[in-house]
């Protein structure tokens, strides 16, 4: 069992192929798995990145719910700057490595969900995070079906 789950881990870090453009053009599946992936590296890589340059909103810190804040150290602002920090690397993970960083942002969104439900007001972000949190858990299942594939071709048992 522990040989398994060993395995298990390093299969799931291991990188996953890009689809050809060939396949791309002819197979949904790789199509549906490209555009979350990239969705899922460029999105967190951005959110992340503003939690410095504050262009999407002038206060990151109004959605930091205080029994976080009270339990983190530092400023409600560093907490935002380490929070950033994560979801660049989550980013840059998902790019990676998109079978397990699908279950990083899948928990990181559960997170901010419940973060958000704590603040109060901000119950349609929540759910829109809800939303994304899905689509994240797809990501990895499709990548996982794209593990150990050859990215040019379906094989043929007609996947």
């Amino acid at each position: 069992f522990k040989e398994d789950s060993m395995s298990t881990i390093g299969a799931t870090m291991r990188p996953a192929p890009i689809p050809t453009m060939a396949r791309l053009r002819r197979d949904p599946v790789a199509q549906a798995f490209t555009m979350l992936r990239v969705t899922f590296t460029v999105a967190p890589i951005l959110f992340g990145i503003d939690k410095f340059a504050n262009v999407l909103t002038n206060d990151w810190t109004r959605y930091l719910a205080t029994e976080f804040n009270d339990i983190i150290p530092g400023s409600a602002a560093d907490a935002m700057h380490a929070v950033g920090v994560v979801e660049i690397v989550a980013g840059l993970v998902v790019a990676f490595s998109p079978r397990f960083g699908g279950y990083l942002v899948a928990a990181w969104l559960g997170g901010i969900i419940v973060n958000l439900l704590l603040v109060g007001g901000y119950g349609d972000i929540a759910l829109r995070d809800f939303g994304l949190l899905l689509a994240a858990l797809t990501l990895t299942r499709l990548a996982s079906a794209f593990h150990g594939r050859d990215a040019s071709r379906a094989p043929a048992d007609g996947w």
